[in-house]
């Protein structure tokens, strides 16, 4: 899965764009989940979803990350012991580097459904397939229709009457009766659609608009060709923004709403990448005119299909990442990306997945779990250390002094945090009904808190596994058998490679291994109160099935190479953007001030790169931990 905002102390300028607002948009929840890349069975309820922060924080300005205020906050951040990720499977030296120095350090290129990687190579809007002209109606075709009735429907297209559709009863009612009338209707009045109504025996062709008095406001969905797919799919290229400001700055642009909008999966936002879209009956022509007014976003490879995208539908992504100001000797980063070539990583869940802030996710989502709703709404609102925008620290101080949803909320400038959000559900619904006001928060944010939960009891019996059995299959071990778990004998343990084994998420449809680190997950989740045989939840969004995720995961596609600089201003990958204005590939020097390792590599959905560059460099990936080397290597 492409990655989340992983936020570092910045370098350099970047280019200003619009921001868009923060959007609701509906999860798709499948109940499973396809490792693409080895045309695995589906492993169950790995959702791709936006991980969002409760509000934005630490923005930048000119470039510049506020890297005191933001370094500050981070003394209360996560580091990597705290959700579990514990273990390596190499054991070659680390080494130390800075990750995202910059946000061009990290491309991501998302990798279709078949199997080809995303770029941005085509800025051309495709020709038009010439439309084939429906076939006039002959005289007698023509006279179906009275002239009262044209009268009526002429009124009604250009909503002059005031009855919402017109009914015309068919008297010689026959099938060729019926479509003649149909077709005479949709011929000689464009934008009006018809069907088929019985009413006490007697049968009625019934006009109406499609989209009501909205087909005023956008006749594009009246008058689009027949034979053109209802779906305009691009490429979005953009840099340091994520897929939903994206999406939000292009529907402003469009006065669409962002819910016409699809994708297959959410990517990173300090980052360069590349991903395709899809949107509901847009032209491409008026697509590629945004070319002209958008900074950091770039739309091309246009062309027309029949379906929108779906989240969970791509093949991975293919990532170019530079690690630079690298320690480590030529031998020793050959040993770690060989290594990661051979054997892979382990397929922690990445420190994106638990927060940023003082009170993680994870914290949020037991609360939810142990249907404490009270702690819930404390963990979200109460005031908690480290630094943070004015207004939500007053916010906050607002709400442990008087508990009053409306003061607080006056308070909050964007109501669209979650923290708005929260306390727009209480102001509206009361204290006495939690669970309905937590319901206005996004439900994939909502969704994002219990999923943190699972992520960390997986981080951590995983670990406990490799701990206790190392990088070997065996007995009460569970591989899939297409989307069924099966407990390895003594005997089929012999024959399995590490590869093959999946853990479990805590749920109520799955089974754990029959080892002693499987009856790990019972007391993990006892000591949290929560009952192991009972993961259903009284809310049915909350009930967790639970799901299998694979131990280990071998990149395919790796290369690197070790390059060296002098300008730590200048972007050391070549750009899709770059490429289509011709700028010149950057030109590394046999010596150089500084090192940097520059690394591809391809994943399947729903895995993190940083946890396959936390195996190369051996060193904690967590904010707080960047932050604090960030700030070394710049002072």
């Amino acid at each position: 899965m492409a990655e989340p905002d992983h936020v570092h102390v910045a370098v350099g300028g970047k280019r200003g764009c619009p921001e868009g607002e923060e959007t609701d948009i509906a999860s798709k929840k499948p109940k499973v989940e396809k490792d693409h890349k080895n045309g695995d069975p589906p492993l169950k309820e790995e959702e791709e979803e936006e991980e969002e922060e409760e509000c934005p924080r630490g923005k930048a300005i000119d470039g510049q990350e506020d890297g005191e205020t933001f370094a500050d906050m981070m003394k209360h951040g996560l580091t990597e012991l705290d959700v579990g990720i514990l273990k390596y499977v190499s054991d070659h030296e680390g080494f130390s580097g800075i990750l995202k120095e910059r946000y061009s350090d990290f491309v991501v290129h998302e990798i279709n459904k078949q199997g080809k990687v995303v770029h941005l190579d085509d800025l051309s809007v495709p020709a038009e397939a010439e439309e084939v002209p429906e076939p006039e109606l002959k005289p007698e075709e023509m006279d179906v229709l009275t002239e009262e009735q044209k009268k009526k429907l002429g009124e009604l297209q250009l909503f002059k009457n005031k009855e919402d559709e017109v009914s015309i009863e068919v008297m010689d009612d026959t099938k060729e009766k019926r479509t003649l009338v149909h077709k005479a209707i949709k011929t000689q009045f464009p934008g009006l659609e018809t069907k088929t109504e019985e009413k006490e025996g007697h049968k009625f062709i019934v006009a109406y608009h499609a989209a009501g008095q909205k087909a005023l406001a956008a006749p594009r969905k009246h008058f689009w060709p027949k034979n053109r797919g209802s779906f305009c799919h691009f490429v979005l290229y953009k840099e340091n923004k994520d897929t939903m400001d994206a999406i939000n700055v292009l529907s402003k642009f469009l006065r669409l709403r962002p819910n016409i909008f699809s994708y297959m999966g959410t990517k990173d936002k300090r980052a360069i990448t590349v991903q395709e879209i899809a949107v509901l009956k847009i032209t491409a022509e008026r697509l590629s005119h945004l070319n002209k007014c958008l900074m950091n976003l770039k739309l091309g490879n246009f062309c027309y299909k029949n379906h929108p995208l779906k989240l969970g539908e791509l093949h991975g992504n293919h990532f170019t990442i530079v690690i630079r100001n690298i320690s480590g000797t030529d031998e020793q980063v050959l040993q770690a990306m060989t290594s990661i070539r051979l054997t892979g990583f382990i397929n922690y869940y990445g420190m994106q997945r638990f927060g940023t802030t003082a009170v993680p996710t994870q914290q949020v989502g037991r609360a939810i779990l142990k249907n404490d709703w009270n702690e819930v709404v404390d963990l979200i609102l109460k005031p908690r250390p480290g630094a943070e925008k004015e207004f939500l620290v007053r916010c906050r101080e607002e709400w442990a002094k008087t508990q009053d949803p409306e003061a607080a909320l006056k308070k909050l400038p964007n109501k669209r945090c979650v923290e708005g959000q929260l306390l727009r559900g209480l102001s509206m619904y009361g204290k006495k009904n939690i669970v309905t006001a937590f319901g206005m928060i996004p439900r994939n944010n909502r969704l994002m808190y219990i999923h943190s939960y699972q992520s960390v009891i997986w981080n951590t019996m995983v670990s406990r596994r490799i701990e206790a059995f190392g990088l070997k299959a065996v007995e009460g071990d569970l591989v899939l058998k297409g989307t069924t778990a099966h407990l390895l004998s003594a005997e089929e343990a012999e024959s399995r490679s590490i590869h093959d084994i999946v853990m479990p998420l805590p749920g109520y449809d799955v089974i754990y291994p029959s080892h002693h680190v499987g009856k790990g997950y019972r007391e993990l989740l006892t000591a949290d109160g929560l009952d192991l045989d009972n993961m259903r939840h009284k809310v049915k969004d909350y009930s967790l099935a639970g799901a299998y995720r694979r131990i280990l995961i071998r990149p395919s596609d790796v290369s690197w190479e070790v390059i060296q600089y002098d300008d730590p201003r200048i972007s050391l990958v070549h750009s899709d953007f770059e490429k289509l204005e011709n700028k010149p590939a950057p030109v590394f020097k046999k010596e150089g001030k500084y090192r940097a390792l520059r690394m591809e590599f391809s994943l399947p959905p729903s895995t993190y790169a940083t946890m396959a560059i936390r195996e190369v460099l051996k060193l904690d990936t967590s904010i707080k931990k960047q932050t604090q080397l960030n700030t070394t290597w710049f002072n």
